[in-house]
């Protein structure tokens, strides 16, 4: 009796270490400032094919608090454990959000992560870009609202991409507004959670060097795309793919930083 109440415990055991080693199923992608959720679609047909359950937020961009609210409105919809991805300032929406329960893991490509009582437009002004050098390239209307000059978006954000497609999404900028990027943070969600950083090695909307300090703060699992630009996630779709994938087989298996 012993013996069998000894294998059956055992059993039990072996079978919840499969369970908890299985890959995490629901990802939800945040995009970042002046591009809309469409830009993701690569980067979602490559996980979906892989069997994910992918979500992407499409948030407004009209403040900060209103793109935190967007991207929790659809973690409640997830059905269990989620790996949260964001893109540039996508990351400090992600780092804030990051905090809801159904969060397990952090991806940032090309991303901001500022710290509690940090916004990233300090933190950039520390370690500036190509585009904070780069005299007239932000422009803002009346009601302050940015969009990037549409004549510097493909050589600035896009420039590994096809230039009729960096054309049409110069023209196509969801125009975000002035205060997103200077509303310091609230939480850091990568202060509990395990996260992946992916620096994008030509970026010239956020410095690579940034990039890279963020991630070894944060205790990242860090990968460099060499070459890459802002647009990383639609230049490079199956890399940026497997390093999510890698966070979703190993979230729940990292132990907090």
């Amino acid at each position: 009796m012993k013996a069998f109440l000894a294998a059956a415990v055992a059993l039990a055991l072996v079978s919840s270490t499969t369970v908890s080693a299985d890959p995490i199923k629901n990802i939800v992608l945040v995009h970042g400032a002046w591009v809309d959720a469409s830009g993701w679609k690569p980067l979602y047909e490559i996980l979906t094919k892989q069997g994910f359950h992918v979500t992407v937020v499409q948030e407004p961009e009209t403040s900060f608090a209103d793109d935190v609210t967007a991207t929790k409105r659809i973690l409640d919809l997830q059905d269990g454990p989620t790996i949260l991805v964001g893109h540039s300032y996508g990351g400090s929406i992600i780092t804030e959000a990051g905090v809801h329960p159904n969060v397990v893991g952090l991806v940032y490509v090309a991303a901001n992560a500022p710290d509690v009582g940090e916004d990233e437009g300090e933190l950039g002004a520390k370690t500036p870009s190509v585009l904070a050098k780069t005299e007239g390239a932000i422009k803002k209307t009346p009601d302050n609202f940015t969009y990037l000059d549409p004549a510097d978006f493909p050589k600035l954000f896009a420039p590994d991409l096809p230039l009729e497609e960096a054309e049409f999404e110069s023209r196509s900028q969801v125009l975000a507004a002035a205060s997103v990027f200077n509303t310091p943070l609230t939480a850091a969600a990568w202060k509990t959670k395990p996260s992946w950083g992916i620096v994008a090695g030509n970026d010239q909307i956020i410095n690579p060097d940034l990039e890279r300090w963020y991630y070894e703060r944060a205790k990242s699992h860090a990968t460099e795309i060499k070459g890459a630009s802002h647009s990383v996630y639609e230049s490079h779709p199956e890399e940026v793919a497997a390093v999510i994938a890698d966070a979703a087989r190993n979230a729940q298996k990292s132990p907090q930083p």
